[in-house]
């Protein structure tokens, strides 16, 4: 696969969670004031869409479901988070978001959570 443009850069609002599509593949992006990110579109924990239950403030996602929280620059786990959020290479490009889609990331979920 390769660069895909995701959306235009002024529909993805600062703190706010943005959802698209991208040749089948769902992803949700945020902006982090100095560029954007992408991730799949649910929690690592229990599979929670996080366009409609994540919360965005200070570059920290927050999943209300049971409050596990990252940091969205770095998609590293912080309280009581146990897993990251997986990343999707994003760049600018002509006014555009573009994301890097090689392989759909997909969390493992086990049983026990």
């Amino acid at each position: 696969m390769s660069w895909k443009a995701a959306c235009p850069v002024g529909d993805v609002k600062q703190d706010k969670i943005k959802e698209c599509t991208i040749d089948g593949v769902e992803i949700i992006l945020v902006n982090v004031g100095d560029g954007f990110r992408a991730y799949p579109p649910v929690c690592p924990h229990m599979e929670q869409y996080l366009e409609g239950s994540g919360i965005c403030a200070n570059n920290v996602m927050t999943c209300d479901r049971h409050l596990w929280q990252w940091d969205m620059k770095t998609g590293e786990p912080l309280g009581p988070a146990e897993k990251p959020l997986l990343i999707y290479k994003t760049k600018e490009e002509a006014g555009q978001v573009m994301v890097f889609l090689d392989e759909e990331l997909e969390y493992d979920f086990d049983d026990d959570d």
